[in-house]
Parts: structure tokens; sequence; C-alpha cells
């Protein structure tokens, strides 16, 4: 098996552990969650809930960085639309710029999958009352993001100081993020763990489709 084929063979290794893990979260120790609804892996999620409560900080400061997350997914796209605008054809867009923009389409289309296949609810009640909880769409939206463009910046930024600072943030602000929001306590524990497995496995996808192409 040449090194091509086995790296998709990791990428769907990965959604399967992110399958599995997500049919133990859904059957495996299920109990009692917000307003009787149920939830699985109960003693753990209890367990975290109690050392994690809500906490309005870092709640803000996770969503900040959601905003800036879609920021810096406006900011490819909009480099596209200049190559296409300069170059004045579809062709003239660097094929890492589609292979990102395929990324983002596969990534927004779990966020709605996962927004009608209800796993659990959150832990807290906010604005919108029950919400879907699993995976935790932030965990998934940073990771996918800032780990995606900490490699897109390889190519479009020569300065190395730059460089090093632009990445420097990325790495940052995912890990301000993922674990902002267990410390807010707007998820539970099993909803981190589900986001980081989709995660692992939608950026290992990108990373060899950029290789690949």
């Amino acid at each position: 098996m040449d090194t091509k084929k086995k790296n998709w063979l990791v990428t769907a290794v990965l959604f399967c552990v992110f399958v599995a893990y997500t049919a133990v979260v859904k059957f495996v120790d299920v109990g009692t969650g917000l307003d009787g609804t149920e939830l699985g892996l109960s003693t753990v999620n209890h367990a975290c809930e109690r050392m994690f409560p809500f906490k309005q900080f870092w709640y803000d400061l996770t969503e900040y960085l959601g905003y800036a997350a879609i920021g810096v997914c406006l900011a490819f796209a909009l480099l596209g639309l200049v190559q296409l605008i300069k170059g004045k054809s579809f062709k003239k867009v660097d094929k890492e710029i589609w292979i990102l923009a395929g990324f983002y389409v596969i990534v927004i289309a779990f966020y709605a999958l996962f927004e009608k296949l209800i796993i659990n609810y959150r832990p807290v009640i906010l604005d919108e009352g029950l919400e879907p909880s699993y995976p935790s769409s932030h965990t998934v939206l940073a990771a996918c993001v800032y780990i995606s463009a900490f490699f897109m910046f390889v190519k479009y930024v020569k300065n190395k100081t730059l460089l090093a600072c632009l990445q420097g943030l990325c790495v940052l602000a995912a890990v301000l993020t993922i674990v902002g929001r267990l410390f807010s306590g707007v998820h539970w524990v099993s909803d981190i763990v589900g986001g980081l497995l989709l995660s692992a496995a939608l950026v290992h996808g990108f990373l060899v489709a950029i290789k690949a192409k």
C-alpha cells in the first residue's frame, strides 16, 4: 500500500474512532442530564460538572475566540476572491484555497448534522433554552480553523518572524478555546473529547488532501 492510501486509511480509522466513541457517549452509563434529559457517560460527566461549574469569563473568552476563528475563515475566503478577480479564472485560485474551502464546508456539514442528530444537551441553560451539546462545536471550530491556518500560513507568510508569531497565535487560540470551553462549564467533558476526536479526523484528512494536491 502506497503512502497516500495509508494516509487516507488513517483518516478513515480516526473517523471510525469518533463514530465508536459517539456510540459509547449515547448508550453507555446513561443517566440523567439537565431537565431530565438522557446523558451518556453520566458518572464521569457529572464528576467533571462539579469540578467545572459555569464561569462567565471563560464562556465569553471562548465566544470571542470563536468569532476570531470565523474571521480567519473570512480572511482566506477574501484571499481566494482576490486571486479569482486578479486571474479572472477559477483555475487561478490556489488549489490549497479550494481544499480549505471544501474543508470548511465539511466542518459546517458536521455542525448541521449534530444540530439534528442530538446525542445530549448542555449541562446549563443559556439564552436559547435546552441546546444540543455534542460534540462541542467551539472545540471543532477552533481545532479545525486554527490548526488548518497554522499550515496554510506556511505557504502565504514568507517572513519567518511573522510566520512564527501567527502560528503561535493559532496554537494559543486553539488551546484556550478547547480548555476554556471545559472551564466555562457549558459542555460535558464527553462533548469536548468528542470534538477533539472529530477534529483529529477532519484535520488529518485536510492535511492528506493538501499533500496529495
